[in-house]
């Protein structure tokens, strides 16, 4: 796994030149990461630009967040397998930047899932490559400390109660991401705060 990580890391970026790499991909060549590139995916992947854009400009870390990463005194990183594609990344990798901007202990990195599937199918979610992933390693040894992933807790149960009603029952699936991604909304992030914090916690135990 150590070899794995490590080759991984070599390869992943930060979260600004993640960002970048999105923004040249959509505006000049009209794409998205991996290898679907169909009107939905693309129009996502718009959507998802707007959605980091609107985070990145108002960083709001609740006390308890910041109460823990001014304690924090161990060097970690977080590796997270993400796509240009994937709304609920656009949602979570933002909040983990403002946590690694408050935190001197804490480096983010950004990985494509779809480059990267050695790596993704040792942190399945329920047999599926569920992102984003957060990977939690230490920064000196590159073991894997924790995991965390793919959205908070909530969040999952929605997704999971979708798919698990029949289809001729289900709303259309553009319908069940509204109501997803207005829940994320309502939330302002503190369950991705929370669960995150809570995750980093064991890990440094």
């Amino acid at each position: 796994m150590t070899s794995l990580i490590t080759d991984s890391l070599s390869k992943a970026q930060s979260y600004a030149g993640y960002r970048q790499m999105l923004t040249e991909l959509l505006e000049d060549e009209g794409k998205t990461t991996g290898p679907n590139q169909s009107e939905q995916y693309i129009e996502i992947a718009h959507l998802n630009q707007a959605r980091m854009n609107r985070l990145d400009r108002k960083p709001k870390l609740t006390g308890e967040t910041s109460d823990f990463l001014a304690a924090l005194d161990r060097e970690l990183i977080l590796l997270v397998l993400t796509e240009g594609w994937c709304g609920d990344a656009a949602q979570i990798l933002p909040v983990l930047n403002w946590m690694a901007d408050e935190s001197g202990h804490l480096q983010l990195y950004c990985l494509l899932r779809d480059e990267n599937l050695e790596l993704m199918d040792k942190f399945l979610t329920n047999g599926a490559r569920a992102i984003p992933e957060v990977i939690i390693l230490d920064a000196k040894t590159k073991a894997v400390l924790g995991n965390w992933g793919p959205r908070p807790e909530a969040a999952q149960q929605m997704v999971m109660d979708y798919k698990q009603t029949p289809e001729s029952e289900r709303p259309e699936y553009a319908e069940f991401q509204k109501q997803l991604h207005t829940w994320y909304a309502r939330d302002k992030t503190r369950s991705t705060q929370g669960e995150v914090v809570e995750v980093l916690k064991s890990a440094v135990v």
